[in-house]
């Protein structure tokens, strides 16, 4: 039997969320992903590091410029057509850049060319856009971190921060020389290098007050800088046309309630931290009397939040850990961040789009960006858009409706996602993310992340259940999901116990109900890591009921990559579960894994040999199985991203053709027919880069099918969860 994929009605199904219907609001949407290692220079190999870190635009919009601090460089994005962004290649700068301001037809760059810690050093150079050439630079007399020019254009100020060094004593300030604050005036954008003045900022703060740690500035209308001093916990408010302090404020401190203190993997926001420093590195102006500060606390604090002051030190909002709890509803909370900096809230850009003022929240750790409506009171937040890993700067464009942001982290040395700058637009329209969020239960977020198994419920159309990996292997779960709703909802969450305790060494990559209320569970193995490679039993309560180990032949071939997937085919007498694996074990055929047979009555193990893809990179193999009608359907894939990514597919075998051999013997082969092709979904879905771990696909009773890809739990990762609904026809 073969089915016809109806390109048109899944385009359309995907491509809802975005569609603008008439009065619809105002929304943010991804439009664009640019990898900058498209920007690295012909003499580089293409896997050196490079990393987009804080990031401006030309006066007329055109054109991104970024910091790359590994590659020694500034990146440049030609975004004339913002919806396809080109190179516009990298220019080196002989030093460290830090930081970029766009001003006339010029880049002000910050360059660190510190010899050291105790002996540092930079510069403040001078780019043509026009040339990409350095015209010319200014001795700053210290390692520079940010900088800014004024909204009239008349000044530019650069953070001098001389950071600490982190190996010393443990990090403790004070470390001489202390930092300070740089003027300089600016003549049709050029810098008069001979105007510079410093700015004594020492003996303001309470911590450390003699070794000041300049991290961020911001000027307003006024020509007023704000200065956070990060380490010191202080905020300074400085004169731009004197030069001289005008008042300073400590930043304070934060209590939390309500948050996961705990990296366990388990997550339960049921913690508080009382008093915890704030420790701002961002800072925006909102207006000439109100600022915003994103509390990274890279030293001693770690509040997760961003406060909004006024200029006097006034605390007028306190956003806590409501941010936080948001972004873990969409399964961007990162577990092995919760004990000390939760989501890390670091990076903020502030515009007005229009007539209504917006600020964005950049979180580092969770890789989303927050947007806020500026009510000029408590601040409203409106969405949280999915960033690349690890978004350190933003910059808005309102003159053509574009936010953009640059994502620092670049895994090339681990084959993992490239360093990303991401545009958004401004438009009618619905989010088009997130496309899969859990409810609030009893006022606390219902945690979850890297789903990796579904199954459709044997009633409820619409509704499914998934399971995480081994990510969170203190908290095994399955996730009740509404696919109904818009995003889709997880709305309760069931814990797997053994003996009315939370079930460890579990690796769940596989569900299917077991036709009593409960579940059959597929656990991939690590021997390393004494995780057994196991069959699971839980019934409706999701108490472990059977554990069924694999049997010695099968085990004798063993490697770590085991079951990806679970489904059942027949009932009572004749159910048998069959198991997808994910990799080729020492036993199989180059090219070759086994769909394992496990025979619910007589106890027997069997298996079919599969034909993979071949793939020129990485490796291919196996994401889940699913029974439906008279076929099975397999997720198969390479683990490659972005545009290396080849094959995401969805095949289906026969039913009558599993015909299990006894494991050991020759295995018959099966034939496979392609039936969809994930690339597109992926592609268009959230316009990001292709993830890898396509790993969960199931068919709900009305015969309507679903997919979602694993986050990885946020480790390394976007952390965005696609979830979609596939359609196939033929298949009712």
């Amino acid at each position: 039997m073969t089915f016809n994929l109806s390109r048109a009605a899944l385009c359309a199904a995907l491509l809802s969320s975005v569609a603008a219907p008439a009065g619809a609001e105002q929304v943010f949407n991804r439009i664009a992903s640019f990898p900058v290692a498209t920007n690295l220079p012909s003499d580089k190999d293409q896997k050196t590091p490079s990393s987009a870190e804080i990031i401006t635009a030309s006066e007329d919009g055109m054109t991104l410029i970024y910091s790359d601090s590994p590659l020694g460089a500034i990146g440049f994005v030609d975004i004339s057509d913002a919806k396809a962004p080109k190179s516009g290649g990298a220019l080196m700068m002989e030093g460290e850049p830090t930081s970029v301001a766009a001003v006339g037809g010029k880049v002000l760059v910050a360059v660190n060319t510190s010899e050291s810690k105790v002996k540092p050093s930079g510069r403040l150079s001078i780019v043509d856009l026009a040339t990409r050439k350095i015209d010319a630079s200014c001795d700053l007399g210290g390692q520079p971190d940010s900088v800014s020019v004024s909204p009239d254009k008349t000044f530019a100020v650069v953070a001098i921060e001389n950071e600490r060094d982190e190996e010393l004593n443990k990090g403790k300030i004070p470390q001489l020389p202390a930092g300070d604050l740089a003027i300089v005036s600016l003549k049709d954008g050029a810098p008069d290098c001979a105007s510079i003045k410093h700015v004594d900022v020492t003996g303001l703060s309470e911590i450390a007050p003699e070794d000041p740690e300049p991290e961020f500035v911001a000027i307003n209308g006024l020509g007023e800088i704000a200065l956070t001093l990060q380490e010191n916990n202080e905020i300074v408010i400085i004169d731009g046309k004197t030069g001289t302090v005008k008042t300073h404020f400590s930043a304070g401190t934060a209590d939390l309630k309500g948050i996961d203190t705990k990296s366990d993997g388990a997550l339960k926001f049921t913690g508080k931290l009382d008093g915890v420093k704030r420790e701002p590195d961002a800072i925006k102006w909102l207006d000439d009397n109100r600022l915003v500060t994103a509390n990274e606390g890279d030293y001693e604090g770690g509040s997760r939040s961003f406060t909004i002051f006024d200029k006097t030190g006034k605390v007028l909002y306190e956003a806590g850990a409501s941010l936080e709890l948001e972004i873990a509803r969409l399964g961007h909370f990162p577990d092995k961040r919760a004990k000390a900096k939760g989501v890390e809230l670091e990076g903020l850009e502030a515009a007005t789009f229009g007539d209504q003022k917006y600020f964005f929240v950049l979180a580092e750790r969770a890789s989303v960006v927050g947007v806020y409506k500026d009510t000029g009171a408590e601040p409203e937040l409106l969405q949280i858009l999915p960033s690349g890993i690890s978004p350190e700067g933003a910059v808005a464009i309102p003159g053509r409706n574009l936010l953009a942001t640059a994502n620092e982290v670049d895994l090339v040395k681990d084959g993992g996602a490239r360093s990303h700058v991401m545009l958004y637009e401004l438009a009618e329209g619905e989010k088009a993310y997130p496309m899969i969020s859990s409810d609030m239960v009893d006022g606390v977020p219902l945690g979850w992340g890297a789903l990796s198994g579904l199954v459709g419920d044997a009633e409820k159309a619409g509704i499914l259940y998934a399971v995480s990996d081994s990510v969170y292997g203190m908290q095994p779960q399955v996730f009740t999901v509404d696919a109904t709703a818009k995003p889709a909802k997880i709305v309760s969450a069931l814990p797997i116990t053994r003996g009315g305790q939370a079930a460890q060494k579990l690796d769940i990559e596989g569900v299917t109900l077991d036709g009593k209320g409960g579940f059959w569970l597929a656990s991939e193995g690590n021997s390393e890591k004494l995780l057994p490679h196991a069959l699971y039993h839980v019934d409706a309560k999701g108490e472990i009921k059977e554990e069924v180990a694999l049997p010695a032949e099968l085990l004798a071939g063993e490697i770590r990559y085991g079951f990806e997937g679970v489904t059942m085919i027949g009932r009572g007498d004749d159910a048998t579960l069959w198991m997808a694996m994910q990799r080729e074990w020492k036993d199989d055929e180059k090219g070759f894994v086994k769909l394992v047979s496990y025979n619910l009555k007589s106890k027997e193990w069997g298996a079919v040999s599969y034909p993979l893809d071949k793939s020129d990179n990485g490796w291919v193999g196996l994401s889940e199985i699913t029974a439906h009608g008279d076929q099975v359907y397999i997720v198969e894939r390479d683990n490659q991203i972005g545009d290396a990514a080849k094959i995401k597919k969805l095949y289906s075998v026969a039913t009558a053709d599993l015909k299990a051999a006894k494991i050991g013997e020759k295995l018959p082969v099966v034939a496979k027919t392609e039936v969809h092709d994930f690339l597109p979904d992926l592609k268009s879905a959230t316009n990001g880069y292709v993830v890898d771990k396509l790993e969960g696909f199931a068919f709900d009773v009305a015969g309507k099918a679903f997919a979602v890809t694993d986050n990885d739990g946020v480790d390394d990762s976007s952390g965005e969860t696609l979830f979609f609904p596939v359609d196939i026809k033929g298949t009712n």
